[in-house]
């Protein structure tokens, strides 16, 4: 008897090569793809988020149909959707009769528990399949973890270099004779300098159709939605790829902590939006980056410097994520109490670094790695804020924020919640740090020179009083 599948393809799983359509058949399998209102509603996503999502998952069943698949789409809107996953695959499952569910392991905790305990509730086989887009799974992260303490991401990045044999000599030693770069990637940007930023793209007919509907059923959430310039396509976001590549990346690795005001984008890519959803995928795109070197198209720790936040930082996180939940939501090692500054919202504050950030992110739903760690996080972490107040705002914010790589980032790296299973020491940095890295000070109604009393940097004041209220926590680090 031919057993028929229903395809579940959730809206971060959008690749033709994703585990669940390569273990179906096209001839007779159904594809679903749901807008769904529990996961919209989790936390107030940012307009333009949603929109960014909404749009890609539309776009992509598009594709899936012009590839030969049986696609249902269920919009937010239609009047069945009841805005369950779980809900909406029972009845799909029966309106289609189909026999079994195939989907790819969800990247969040939570939404996989409630997949797992269904072969216990249901009479519908549920097959649930390993993600193959990241280069570790999870059994061979659990793997290397066994034995090892502390976990520290430079001894993971390593083994990831020789199993993907990127920049590696024909000796099989580091490019450059160093595996690690950094020290390399620290310079401050000069005003003036010319930045492309990334690829942008006009809204299509479908896309703007995405943006009213948020725009109507949305309109309390998080953020602008206007200028919406995010690709939606996997053909857009490979355009956005070229894109940084021939203009960007050469300068990347050199300015990739520099903060500048009015420069939201830097030589920074932004194509974590696409990889994280499945539009790229991670091992191609730094192949590509490592042919550029070998080309002498751009300067070793250009080159070094994406592919560890690629296969180094962003598997590490992963990793993370999966050997500790749930428990590691939980953690909460400086036992911070306070609630998250309304400014965080509002993006109201007199202090120039976190003004430009907050403006920044309100517009583009997008801020890079050190305005989130040094400025934002910094200070959340420097007033005692509760880290699940942080975690849920990055989580809302950001257009690229999925859990399973910002939670470890927020809680384990921003915060040091975890107190030191991800990394060795909090980043908490004095207004010093900010003053020599950007240029946020200039236009500061505060003082950084000045340590104590009115009108002096709260980032100063709230450096020496985090250390002194921390003391017998951080005595040993």
């Amino acid at each position: 008897m031919t057993t028929k599948s229903l395809v579940l393809i959730l809206w971060d799983q959008l690749s033709l090569s994703i585990s669940s359509l390569q273990s179906a058949q096209k001839t007779q399998d159904v594809v679903l793809l749901v807008e769904a209102s529990e996961e919209a509603m989790v936390v107030p996503h940012h307009k333009k988020k949603l929109a960014f999502l909404f749009s890609a998952m539309r776009h992509f069943s598009l594709e899936l149909t012009s590839a030969g698949w049986d696609v249902v789409y269920v919009k937010l809107d239609d009047q069945c959707n009841t805005g369950d996953l779980i809900k909406e695959a029972k009845r799909a499952t029966k309106e289609y009769s189909c026999d079994r569910v195939i989907l790819t392991e969800p990247s969040e905790w939570r939404v996989r528990e409630k997949f797992k305990q269904l072969n216990d509730q249901w009479k519908v086989n549920v097959n649930i399949l390993d993600d193959t887009r990241f280069i570790c799974s999870r059994t061979e992260f659990k793997k290397w973890s066994e034995g090892r303490s502390p976990l520290r991401m430079e001894n993971f990045y390593q083994v990831m270099r020789r199993k993907t044999g990127l920049l590696l000599t024909e000796r099989g030693t580091p490019e450059g004779e160093k595996w690690n770069f950094d020290k390399d990637n620290r310079k401050p940007a000069a005003e003036g300098s010319k930045f492309f930023g990334p690829k942008s793209f006009n809204p299509d007919s479908i896309t703007e159709e995405v943006l009213a509907f948020v725009s109507k059923n949305f309109p309390k959430n998080y953020g602008s939605i206007g200028q919406f310039w995010f690709a939606v396509t996997r053909k857009d976001a490979e355009e956005a790829f070229n894109h940084f590549i021939e203009k960007s990346l050469a300068s990347f690795g050199t300015y990739q902590d520099a903060l500048l005001k009015d420069e939201p984008f830097l030589f920074h890519s932004i194509l974590s939006l696409y990889i994280n959803i499945g539009f790229l995928h991670p091992l191609t795109v730094c192949q590509r980056v490592e042919s550029e070197y070998r080309l002498g198209n751009i300067p070793l720790n250009s080159a070094e410097g994406f592919i560890r936040q690629i296969i180094g930082w962003r598997e590490f996180m992963r990793g993370i994520y999966w050997l500790k939940m749930p428990n590691y939501e939980t953690l909460n090692f400086f036992e911070n109490k306070r609630k998250l500054p309304d400014f965080y919202w509002s993006g109201k504050t007199k202090m120039a670094c976190l003004r430009a950030c907050l403006k920044q992110t309100q517009e583009e739903a997008y801020a890079h790695h050190i305005q989130r760690l040094m400025i934002t996080g910094n200070f959340a972490m420097l007033v005692g804020v509760n880290p699940k107040y942080v975690h849920e705002w990055y989580l809302a914010v950001y257009a690229d924020a999925h859990e399973w790589v910002e939670l470890p980032n927020t809680l384990g790296m921003s915060q040091f919640a975890d107190g030191g299973i991800l990394g060795s020491k909090p980043y908490a940095s004095s207004g010093n740090y900010i003053n020599k890295m950007s240029n946020y000070c200039n236009s500061c109604g505060y003082n950084v020179k000045k340590k104590v009393g009115a009108g002096a940097c709260p980032f100063n004041y709230l450096y020496w009083g985090f250390l002194e209220r921390n003391k017998e926590k951080l005595r040993k680090n």
